[in-house]
């Protein structure tokens, strides 16, 4: 008895055999459940491309407290993003300056980077 349920178990199911149905009574199979959506593999490299060229020029179009601020304010490298009177409170600093400087930062970076959509 153990050996005969231990082989229904263990028995080899082709991803493309039915499994059941879904609510329409259309067959589903194995391969219907665990596939995954497609990846854009170049819009990935693109993207890491992209996201590296911002990296670099935020470094060098920014001073140190705008970096702060941007990197604060939209949570990048992994940083959480934080409101303006969180980051306010975190740098010592008003709620307003910190508006102002991010406002200046997002200004030289919009004017800086090339493909930002901006003329």
């Amino acid at each position: 008895m153990l050996l005969r349920s231990r082989r229904k178990i263990a028995r080899e199911v082709s991803i493309y055999e039915p499994i059941g149905t879904d609510k329409e009574g259309n067959e589903i199979s194995l391969l219907d459940i665990i596939e995954g959506e497609a990846v854009d593999v170049a819009g990935q490299m693109d993207l890491k491309s992209d996201t590296r060229k911002l990296y670099a020029f935020i470094e060098r179009a920014l001073s140190p407290r705008e970096r702060k601020v941007i990197i604060l304010r939209y949570g990048l490298g992994g940083a959480r993003e934080m409101t303006q009177r969180e980051i306010a409170s975190a740098l010592g600093i008003s709620r307003s300056y910190v508006s102002r400087i991010e406002k200046s930062a997002l200004k030289k970076l919009r004017a800086g980077f090339p493909d930002s959509g901006e003329e």
